[in-house]
Order: structure tokens, then sequence, then C-alpha cells
């Protein structure tokens, strides 16, 4: 299933309702957040099966949300247009070449980068300790964010070790 595509439909949809000024509760958008972290997770490790599972139940949850919303406020022809984009992304597999790309001024172009919100669970000494194991450079954020930069492998190390330390375990 192409997660990252039906990701990118989700967040144009709630593009749509903050266009017409209604509000997505946080609830969903954290879903979405959650998300795009299980699809980066997933790139790293994909022997993980519970892995799929969260970001199908993310998505879900976020679909299901927008689709009823949407049908009150837009009509049923209206979703129907983004239940058939949402039927044809999740069929799409996107190519490396298609990977997302931003840019961040911090980040020399060469290095890939992962931003994470520190938690209860994993603060952000502690991020900073995995980051300087692994030989990694980070910044602290205005919004709270981690931004952590290096090497390809690097970054997928950091995030194995994240999620190893959250009981997400490779079978």
């Amino acid at each position: 299933m192409g997660y990252l595509a039906v990701w990118k439909v989700l967040e144009e949809i709630i593009a749509e309702f903050r266009k017409r000024r209604l509000t997505v509760p946080v609830d969903v958008m954290n879903d979405l957040k959650y998300a795009k972290t299980m699809i980066r997770i997933l790139k790293a490790d994909p022997t993980r099966g519970e892995t799929i599972q969260k970001i199908e139940e993310y998505l879900g949850n976020v679909e299901a949300y927008l689709i009823s919303e949407g049908q009150k406020i837009f009509g049923v022809e209206y979703v129907e247009k983004w239940l058939k984009q949402i039927d044809e992304a999740s069929r799409k597999i996107l190519n490396e070449d298609e990977k997302e790309t931003k840019f961040v001024p911090a980040v020399p172009r060469e290095e890939k980068w992962i931003r994470i919100k520190p938690s209860k669970e994993l603060p952000v000494e502690k991020l900073k300790t995995i980051a300087k194991e692994l030989g990694l450079s980070y910044d602290m954020q205005k919004d709270d964010y981690l931004l952590i930069y290096g090497r390809d492998e690097k970054i997928k190390e950091f995030v194995k070790k994240i999620a190893a330390k959250h009981g997400l375990k490779a079978k």
C-alpha cells in the first residue's frame, strides 16, 4: 500500500478544511503526524509488522473523521472525489526518486534529517545522548522539536534505536 501517497492525500484534504476555516481536532492532527513518523520507521526497518498496523490505524482514524465531516459540510459528491483519490493513492508505490524533500537551513544538502518532539518517555537529553553516540548533529528548534541530522545510515540507526525504546522490536 502507498502509505505516503495516502498520507499526502489526507494532508491535502485537511488543507481544504483549513481553507474553509474549519478546525480539525488535535487528535486527528496527531494521528496524521504519528502516521508520518511510523511511515519513516517502516522505511528504516520494513520487517516490523506492528508498524504497518499502526500506520493503517492512524491513517484510518484520519480518513474516517475527514470523510464523515466532509459529507456533512461538502456533500456526498465532493467526498466521493476524495475517496477515489485515497483509493488511487493506496495502490501507488512511490519510487525512491519521489521521496519527500524539504529544505532545512541548518542542515547541509548531503545530509538527512528528522525532527522529534521530546516527551516524557523520550526526554530531550536522552535523544541528544543517542544522537551523540551515533555521531549525529542536533539543534533544538523554536517550536520545541529536536532537529537531528547526519548521514542517512546513521539517521536510520537512530530511528531504529528510538523504535526499540518504545517497544517496537523487530520479529
